[in-house]
């Protein structure tokens, strides 16, 4: 099975503008940002969607969202920031493999669309 786009960046096969890595998780710039801030933080375990995730990945996901807020606070999103998950096709997914988008640097709109 080949590796996720991803799992390339995060053995830095595929350079990426990296903001923060640590042994659990990467989180990197957005090449297509949505927001003036938008960073992609990763788990380095290939999980492939949310849904797929399972109780032994509870660490791994709890550790994805404390350094979702870290970094979030590391590049100066004070005043606020979304956190995004995409599932599944229907629910933008584009890349098979988990990650939380980090959207900040103006203010959010509701329903995100």
């Amino acid at each position: 099975m080949s590796k996720t786009l991803f799992e390339r960046i995060a053995a830095k096969e595929i350079p990426a503008n990296l903001v923060y890595e640590d042994e659990h998780v990467i989180a990197f710039r957005d090449l297509h940002p949505q927001a003036p801030t938008h960073i992609l933080i990763v788990p380095r375990k290939p999980i492939p969607r949310i849904a797929e995730a399972t109780p032994a990945d509870h660490a791994v996901l709890g550790h994805l969202l404390l350094k979702a807020a870290e970094v979030a606070a590391k590049v100066g999103l004070s005043n606020g920031y979304r956190l995004v998950i995409n599932n599944g096709p229907d629910g933008g997914e584009s890349v098979p493999h988990l990650h939380c988008h980090i959207l900040g640097g103006r203010a959010m709109s509701w329903p995100p669309g």
